[in-house]
């Protein structure tokens, strides 16, 4: 089991200098990619090209988070509803390209690269004190439970992996784990799942838009 200390272990030294390194590295085909999917979106059906939503970030501190609109605009009661997914939204996602906008929120030093993924804030208001843990860092677009079965997966087990991140984070895991992304999001690994009676992840009775 991991300690109380563990799981309050603050990101190691270089961890921003890392995201802000790759991030210039790759700001230019970064910035094609989002005109192209920004364009492929506006064509897909009238409503925003970005998708805006609150999470939780480190220290269970909210901010919004960002990503290419991948369902047609309008409230979505039952989440998440496979039938308002446009056939844009469909290649975004196979691809994990409408997560590219939560760049700024890296640039923005909301997330990180590597981490935890931002919790919605009535899943984080679900954490068991131990679970808590994960928000010692800031959220990730990638991390070890994304490499690890990533949907698949029951929140329990992906906050475990989170914890263990936490626990165990440096350049060097941080490096292992993005070339694994790489991987994982070429065979689309884990892509399906969202259990529907997963106890963290089940949906309140209120309407979510996307």
């Amino acid at each position: 089991m991991i300690s109380q200390q563990a799981q309050a272990k603050r990101s190691y030294g270089g961890k921003r200098a890392l995201d802000l390194v790759l991030l210039a590295i790759g700001a230019v085909p970064a910035a094609a990619v989002s005109l192209l999917c920004a364009v492929a979106v506006r064509a897909s059906g009238p409503g925003p090209i970005l998708f805006r939503q609150v999470r939780i970030g480190r220290d269970g501190k909210p901010f919004v988070a960002l990503k290419f609109r991948t369902m047609t605009d309008g409230p979505n009661p039952l989440f998440p509803d496979e039938s308002r997914i446009t056939r844009v939204g469909r290649v975004l996602r196979r691809t994990s390209l409408d997560e590219v906008p939560q760049l700024l929120n890296v640039l923005l030093g909301e997330m990180s690269l590597v981490g935890p993924r931002p919790a919605l804030p009535y899943q984080a208001e679900r954490y068991d004190a131990r679970q808590r843990g994960r928000l010692a860092v800031r959220p990730g677009i990638t991390g070890l439970a994304q490499v690890n079965g990533r949907n698949s997966l029951t929140w329990a087990d992906r906050i475990e992996w989170d914890l263990v991140y936490v626990q165990r984070q440096s350049l060097r895991l941080d490096l292992a784990i993005i070339a694994r992304t790489v991987a994982v999001v070429v065979l689309g690994t884990g892509m399906h799942g969202h259990p529907t009676d997963d106890p963290i992840s089940t949906v309140p009775d209120v309407d979510q838009t996307r």
